[in-house]
């Protein structure tokens, strides 16, 4: 077991942070109880319309980021989403979910987070609009959380703008050049995990967060 406390920065809409999950899996497996902060990467001002020039773009980061990690993208996620045009590449709904889902218990993050991703890269689902987020996340046994995100309360959008604003601030802190990143955080003062351990040997991994 890793004895230290383990921050994940992410975006829903990050194909490397779909990769990334099953060293995640392993970390929450080995006893790691990470704390999930996502970074609006996608959102706001990060939103982007999917058009022919990026969609190839990410499909090709796709087909390499299967190679390293094993994980699927999947003709559905082609054909339905990278193929379909006049959509926007943003985040806004489904870190919305994630924070529906944590709301009561931040353990849930972890859940949704790879429900909303498996919806997107293997079912080839909407997760980009609040009812798309909703019906995955109602499928995944999470009404409460669907129910959220469908008609937002005043605590929930409170809790969601301060999540995400405590992503972006650890994330400029760190001086991190993207996600997913990890923080390894000791007497306050955060480390920076970058991405390339997520995608290495699981030893290499446990080596760097008990190193940091």
């Amino acid at each position: 077991m890793i004895n230290t406390t383990v921050t994940y920065l992410f975006d829903p809409l990050c194909g490397w942070c779909y990769g990334a999950t099953p060293m995640l899996d392993r970390l929450v497996a080995s006893g790691v109880a990470p704390t999930l902060l996502p970074t609006g990467l996608f959102s706001g001002a990060g939103a982007r319309p999917l058009d022919v020039g990026f969609a190839a773009h990410a499909w090709a980061n796709d087909q390499r980021i299967e190679r390293l990690s094993g994980q699927p993208f999947s003709q559905a996620y082609l054909d339905n989403v990278l193929n379909v045009r006049g959509t926007l590449l943003d985040s806004s709904a489904a870190t919305l979910g994630i924070s529906a889902a944590g709301l009561e218990d931040p353990q849930r993050r972890l859940p949704a987070l790879r429900a909303i991703q498996h919806a997107r890269y293997v079912d080839g689902r909407d997760i980009v609009t609040a009812s798309g987020v909703a019906a995955v996340l109602a499928d995944a046994g999470m009404a409460d959380a669907a129910r959220l995100v469908a008609t937002p309360t005043d605590d929930l959008l409170a809790a969601h703008l301060d999540l995400v604003g405590r992503g972006r601030a650890l994330f400029q802190r760190l001086n991190a050049d993207g996600v997913p990143s990890l923080a390894v955080i000791r007497n306050g003062a955060p480390r920076l995990i970058g991405s390339n351990a997520l995608f290495g040997s699981y030893d290499n991994l446990v080596a760097h967060l008990q190193a940091a």
